[in-house]
């Protein structure tokens, strides 16, 4: 309830103009209640976006490491259309400035995000889908890259048939030519 207050009035007023009393009052608590819990606003901010790591923390196995990556971007898109992005969104502008909150997305999401498509690449690599030794590391940033630049710089529509076309027409040709190359 106070962490979706705190999403919903980042993605609103930005962090430039979160207050304590603002999210005591959007989540229906009292400013006690918030202060118990984090001395600053900075706190507040960066123990919410450790939270956003949870999002999408283990990649489904579908059988597939193209089933496994298109369950993941779909559930990048989940995140960049919902009210993480939104938030997400909001502070960008703001992570330079404050070295709390981009060690707080290193740490956080930018590292969990990073470890699910390990996880899904070492899955194709025991299923034999991919060579052992193949690198990944750009292939994995290329998954959301598409994605991101339509959120933020072109503000096209995102959404899961995006995420397919990029997929199928970026991602997977990638993978197969790293795959024959490494041959």
């Amino acid at each position: 309830m106070i962490r979706a207050a705190i999403l919903r009035l980042l993605a609103e007023v930005g962090y430039g103009a979160l207050t304590m009393d603002a999210v005591a009052s959007e989540a229906g608590v009292g400013k006690a209640t918030i202060y118990r819990r984090w001395r600053t606003k900075q706190d507040l901010v960066v123990d919410t976006i450790g939270d956003l790591a949870a999002v999408g923390a283990v990649p489904a196995d579908t059988g597939s490491l193209e089933g496994d990556l298109r369950s993941l971007m779909h559930g990048y898109v989940s995140v960049i259309t919902g009210p993480t992005g939104a938030a997400i969104r909001s502070l960008l502008s703001t992570i330079p400035h404050h070295p709390a909150l981009a060690e707080a997305f290193r740490t956080g999401p930018v590292s969990v995000w990073r470890d699910g498509v390990d996880e899904v690449w070492a899955r194709a690599e025991r299923r034999g889908e991919v060579p052992a030794g193949v690198g990944h590391r750009l292939i994995a940033e290329s998954v959301s890259a598409l994605l991101v630049q339509r959120w933020l710089i072109t503000g096209r529509p995102v959404d899961d048939d995006v995420a397919d076309e990029v997929l199928e027409t970026v991602v997977l040709p990638v993978i197969r030519n790293a795959v024959a190359t490494s041959r």
